[in-house]
């Protein structure tokens, strides 16, 4: 792959080529270890994806490897068989000790979902749940989806829709006197044919009713659990210690349901469901945001995140710690509001199905932290907290599993596509440092160099500063962390209030980041594409992403502004955005654009914008204020008219939260609220754009409705600015789907290489 992609460094100039050498590089989307011959001996399962462009879909493959323990704490590695593509696969989950893999897929003649079990002696289960008629479609992805093994390997538990009656409708022009059949006899049921079913918003528009579901393997009998109080919807359940009982998570549905996607405060709680006195009892605390439950391997704690209701719709989250048999509760880590150079806070929104460590003390999970995603360790009765990749040259690391203490993860940077590396947990106290070995290495792709810029905006009668990360070097010039170097560095972190009485880290205003890739310094000076990030809660990690390795091999140094309100820099960070939406973020995101261009070779000439969703909010504000700065722009569902999106939008609590109002169920806009919403749209000032515009969106966007592109676009060309839209009548929000990001890709860097004046 090395000698390919020198190749497109040196020929493939076109967006299109660009991005097909860049998208190949496989990502590994889940792991799991099994135990071989030999109490020192395990096998790897990896499946892996990458985009098929030729035949327009997604490539999934497996490939297999097996792990040896060597005396000195060490490993070595091998592959046990070639590579085999995945053809009709949903879901599969291994049960606890390896011997058996459940796997659910789907026929693709009959469209019937088939849940199976295979061994070392082939399979010994096959079930038809569409033939059973119990329940509709399986969840196979999203926050209710889940497939868990019993611990006696007998039982297997999974969410689907609840099924619901299909009957055939009376129409007022049907023929007197025609045969119907007798189970198509109007009644009242027929009534509701058209009655209108909520579901839970953007990327879930299919899950309305989601149910529990058990199949008892020994007798191949189904049940839907039933127990569960009417107004909650379960999903990511476990078994119970002694396989008595379901644990779950159970989120509030009434008065209506509000978007759930990326939108981690929803009322929300951890249950536990008695299967043989059907009595469900509430575990976690009430008026709270709780998921991601994961029993220790003892079965004697069950951890799990908790956060606010309402609110930015991401937060910084507590991890919270049940003891089993007494019920009782405690804060492992709590929120933290102002980052130290140790530790950040907890932003992920999901923990690894396998974070234990053998011990059943010690936890590990990937999280945010400022522009990096690091693997933390964390000692639940000490409360503590290593960072394990801090200071390493991959930017973002991603935990698959962590099964007999060894951990199996991947790890990326811009210029780095992901790698698969193992590694042994030793004992406790003796963490660091750990000894990654790779299993599937990936080369350093050549022309694309980056870095971390800290931004601090000026206080008052001060100058603002912006510099290199330099870890080690306490001296650089207007440098306002100094050395950042968190190898050897730990986190006590039990108690409410836990960071507050930290040594803050940004004295006198809070630091924010961006992440600056560029081409070789031989093409100096560099035009420079600006991407703040949407959410706009997230955040822009070190992670590789073959579209913006893409625009540098064409030619462009890429700034991705993680401005205050970013994920990975405490939660006051967070909440300083709130009420200050299309002022803070903006002025954040012109700042470091300012900055950098007085730090770095770049072409102050030559400026564009690419962004999506929040950060086209953004995008769209710099253009009204600066019509002259930017030469192109290119957008992606973008925000431009925040009161239009109150009755279109799956979560229009959002609106009155971004600018400070509180927000209700039963709430309706007054006139001074839809007067502020839209003085804070960019709608307000388009007739100063005079930037060529390009826009993308999807039909089917729940989240920011279509029309917003759409009013954008008449407007703009009305004035004679140059604009396009591209309507995907397929595509949600995230525009995802190997064909429309590909699209999508290539008409947005022609845009840029068009209006830029690039060849």
């Amino acid at each position: 792959m090395a000698s390919r992609t020198q190749q497109g460094t040196e020929a493939a100039r076109s967006p299109t080529a660009c991005y097909r050498e860049l998208s190949q590089f496989p990502a590994v989307t889940g792991a799991a270890l099994g135990a071989a011959t030999g109490a020192q001996s395990f096998q790897l399962y990896t499946e892996c994806s990458r985009p098929d462009l030729p035949r327009r879909r997604l490539l999934r493959f497996s490939r297999h490897y097996s792990l040896h323990r060597t005396g000195n704490g060490g490993l070595t590695v091998s592959r046990a068989a070639l590579s085999a593509e995945i053809n009709n696969q949903l879901l599969s989950r291994d049960s606890p000790t390896g011997q058996h893999r459940a796997v659910l897929s789907r026929c693709p003649r009959q469209g019937h979902e088939l849940l199976e079990v295979w061994g070392s002696s082939g399979r010994s289960h096959s079930v038809d749940l569409t033939a059973l008629g119990k329940h509709g479609e399986v969840y196979t992805e999203g926050p209710f989806a889940c497939l868990a093994w019993s611990h006696s390997e007998t039982r297997l538990l999974y969410v689907a829709e609840k099924s619901r009656p299909k009957r055939w409708a009376p129409c007022a022009w049907d023929v007197p006197g025609a045969a119907r059949p007798p189970e198509e006899v109007e009644d009242e049921e027929d009534k509701e044919q058209f009655v209108y079913h909520e579901d839970w918003g953007e990327a879930l528009s299919t899950r309305s009713v989601p149910v529990l579901c058990a199949l008892d393997l020994e007798s191949s009998s189904l049940s839907v659990l039933e127990g569960i109080p009417e107004h909650l919807s379960p999903g990511q359940a476990l078994w119970s210690p002694g396989d008595s009982g379901v644990v779950f998570v159970g989120w509030w549905h009434e008065p209506f349901r509000l978007g759930l996607n990326a939108c981690s405060n929803r009322r929300s709680g951890i249950f536990y469901l008695d299967l043989s006195s059907r009595s469900c009892e509430l575990l976690s605390a009430e008026h709270r945001a709780a998921f991601s439950p994961r029993l220790s391997p003892d079965g004697r704690r069950l951890l799990y995140l908790e956060g606010g209701v309402g609110g930015p719709h991401r937060q910084c989250l507590c991890l919270r710690m049940l003891t089993w048999q007494t019920r009782q509760t405690l804060m492992v880590l709590d929120v933290v509001q102002e980052p130290t150079e140790a530790f950040a806070g907890l932003f992920t929104e999901v923990l690894p199905l396998q974070c234990w460590a053998a011990d059943s003390r010690r936890a590990v999970l990937g999280t945010p932290q400022r522009s990096r995603t690091d693997l933390l360790l964390v000692d639940t009765e000490a409360a503590t907290v290593t960072n394990l990749t801090a200071g390493s040259p991959e930017g973002c690391w991603e935990l698959l599993t962590l099964q007999w203490d060894l951990l199996v993860a991947t790890c990326s940077a811009p210029h780095h596509p992901p790698s698969l590396v193992v590694t042994v947990l030793p004992p406790a106290g003796q963490e660091l440092p750990l000894r990654w070995v790779p299993v599937e290495d990936t080369p350093i792709v050549p022309g694309v160099t980056w870095k971390t810029l800290t931004v601090r905006p000026p206080c008052s009668g001060q100058t603002a500063a912006v510099h290199s990360e330099c870890p080690g070097v306490p001296d650089v010039p207007g440098c306002c962390l100094g050395a950042r170097d968190t190898r050897d560095g730990g986190y006590q972190g039990r108690g409410p209030g836990v960071g507050g009485s930290e040594r803050h880290p940004f004295p006198g205003t809070q630091a924010f980041e961006a992440l600056l890739l560029s081409p070789p310094d031989s093409m100096a000076p560099h035009p420079l594409v600006v991407c703040p990030h949407g959410g706009p809660h997230a955040v822009f990690d070190a992670r590789w992403r073959p579209g913006m390795a893409a625009l540098c091999w064409l030619g462009f140094a890429v700034l991705l502004v993680n401005y205050r309100g970013s994920l990975g820099f405490g939660q006051a960070s967070i909440s300083s955005l709130l009420s200050r939406v299309g002022e803070q973020d903006v002025a954040d995101t012109q700042l470091a654009v300012e900055q950098v261009l007085h730090s770095e070779p770049l072409d102050p000439n030559r400026l564009a914008l690419l962004a999506g969703s929040h950060g086209a909010f953004i995008a769209l504000h710099l253009l009204t204020r600066e019509p002259k700065r930017y030469r192109a722009c290119a957008l992606r569902s973008p925000v431009s008219n925040l009161p239009a999106l109150l009755g279109t939008s799956d979560i229009p609590d959002w609106r009155y939260t971004s600018l400070g109002l509180p927000y209700s169920f039963e709430r309706v806009p007054r006139a001074e609220e839809v007067a502020t919403m839209l003085l804070r749209s960019p709608i307000a000032q388009a007739a100063r754009v005079q930037t060529p515009v390009l826009l993308c969106v999807g039909a089917r966007d729940r989240r920011v409705s279509p029309t917003q592109a759409l009013e954008l676009y008449r407007v703009l060309r009305a004035r004679g600015v140059p604009v396009r839209l591209l309507w995907y009548p397929q595509g949600g929000h995230a525009l995802a789907g190997v064909e429309m990001e590909a699209d999508v890709f290539k008409n947005c860097a022609q845009w840029l290489l068009q209006h830029m004046g690039l060849p």
